[in-house]
């Protein structure tokens, strides 16, 4: 089986993913409680949106240290949701439903990132002709 072409950050896997986890923290984080509105809630959605947006933003950079950069940066922000998520569950602004799937979906979100910064870097080594650390 062929693997479609990567013409833009959209045709990504992980970044249809971190969209789609993005989308979900947004709504569901409209049903907590007014006093979280600038506090938790909105943290939630800048953190899940700031991973989307450093994939996007590394891929058009156009250099492979400059994508690495971004992807790192999306890697932190993956993990600061995680906390996030789970202090949401925590303060049952999540039911133990909700945490799960979007638990899910961030490791799915983390492993892909992961996978993509190791694939990177060892195609950086590759064109300076060292071995990745």
């Amino acid at each position: 089986m062929q693997r479609a072409a990567i013409r833009t950050f959209k045709d990504l896997v992980v970044w249809q993913k971190a969209f789609r986890l993005a989308v979900d923290v947004h709504q569901l984080t409209k049903d907590f409680p007014a006093e979280e509105k600038y506090g938790l809630s909105a943290e939630l959605r800048k953190t899940a949106r700031s991973v989307t947006y450093n994939i996007a933003e590394g891929h058009r950079r156009g250099t492979t240290p400059e994508y690495l950069r971004f992807l790192r940066i999306a890697a932190g922000s993956v993990a600061e949701l995680e906390t996030q998520v789970l202090l949401a569950r925590a303060l049952r602004y999540f039911s133990e439903d909700q945490a799960i799937r979007m638990l899910a979906l961030h490791g799915d979100i983390e492993r892909m990132l992961a996978a993509l910064i190791n694939k990177l870097r060892a195609k950086q080594a590759r064109s300076v002709g060292c071995r990745p650390i």
